[in-house]
């Protein structure tokens, strides 16, 4: 098993060193794959559209306005 070394700040070490039951390991290592799983099926959706760079702007910009417009109301 290959070894990766990630840093976080120092008040995150502090905090994570007083909570000794939990194997932050293995929750890093959750994240990554989570991750992994949800790039990989992103970039096979994209491989397989159709839409255009244009297309794909236009949409997002209608989402985004979308979304915005809901906080804006609350």
């Amino acid at each position: 098993m290959a070894t990766l070394s990630v840093s976080v700040s120092d008040s995150m070490k502090e905090k994570m060193e007083r909570m000794e039951e939990i194997n932050w390991s293995a929750v890093a290592r959750k994240a990554f794959e989570e991750k992994l799983e949800q790039v990989e099926f992103m970039r096979n959706i994209g491989n397989k559209s159709k839409l255009s760079k244009k297309d794909v702007e236009e949409i997002s910009n209608k989402i985004n306005r979308s979304v915005s417009k809901r906080f804006k109301e609350m």
